[in-house]
């Protein structure tokens, strides 16, 4: 299978001292392409060096998560700004809101996600977004841009029904990770996978968190990463009555589309 690992922290802490190996593995388990993860100027920058490191198997996102939104600056944007001219970079975030842990207050939030809508707009890249607890205002700030916005994707989408139903309205990109696979929490998505339209699911590991509960054997570590990401395949597979090479193959080919892969 050639799977699209859409949201790769391979920039933390938890694999420097064996981010070859990390690299390495997921080449083994079919995952041909890793899309890393921005979330600060700094660790956008970071994810860029990597992604020119691991030239033929890493893009990047970048952008300023809504946890650090009230440590961004106007430096910060420029300096983001001329990172979208490098060809790694294949999204813009990730931006969006978080209303749950608020660790920036939320009229910052939304000026420093309104301004990376800009620069999504402005160059013509798709957004990588976060949202927690913030759907309606979410959509919201969304919709008022919507139809500049070339695309978006709601990554590790773990909400209702109500939720995704807003953002499909929006015509919006969906990412599932392992949340899928945890009964504890994830499996209220499991009727909802249906409703998403393949040419708008993608999957990710979110890696090194969100490790697949119904992986057998787990690391010892606990730490996830991309060569999990069958199991979240074998996942949608089973809810969607699909085969696994089906849904690898969808979710790849919506992820080549949506980051301009093709």
């Amino acid at each position: 299978m050639e799977l699209i690992d859409i949201g790769v922290n391979l920039g933390d802490s938890a694999f420097d001292k064996d981010r070859d190996d990390v690299v390495n593995r997921a080449i083994t388990a079919g995952v041909t392409t890793m899309i890393l993860t921005g979330t600060t100027l700094e660790g956008s920058q970071a994810c860029l060096k990597l992604a020119e490191q691991y030239d033929d198997f890493c893009y990047t996102t970048a952008g300023i998560h809504p946890h650090y939104a009230k440590d961004s600056s106007d430096q910060h944007f420029k300096e983001l700004r001329s990172l979208y001219d490098e060809s790694k970079v294949v999204a813009v975030g990730e931006a969006g809101l978080d209303f749950n842990r608020d660790f920036s207050p939320r009229p910052v939030q939304e000026q420093v996600f309104e301004k990376q809508i800009e620069l999504a707009i402005e160059t013509g890249l798709p957004l990588f977004c976060h949202e927690r607890d913030a759907s309606q205002r979410f959509a919201d700030m969304v919709k008022s841009y919507r139809d500049e916005i070339s695309d978006l994707v709601v990554h590790c989408f773990t909400a209702d029904k109500e939720s995704l139903y807003r953002y499909l309205d929006l015509d919006l990109h969906i990412g599932i990770t392992g949340w899928v696979c945890d009964e504890r929490r994830g499996f209220h998505l499991h009727p909802l996978l249906e409703d998403i339209p393949a040419n708008r699911l993608m999957v990710e590991t979110d890696c090194p968190y969100l490790l697949p509960r119904t992986l057998k054997p787990k690391p010892k570590s606990r730490r996830n990463e991309p060569s999990f990401l069958p199991e979240i395949i074998m996942m949608l597979a089973g809810q969607l009555n699909k085969s696994a090479e089906q849904v690898a193959q969808e979710t790849s080919q919506t992820a080549k589309a949506f980051f301009r892969l093709i």
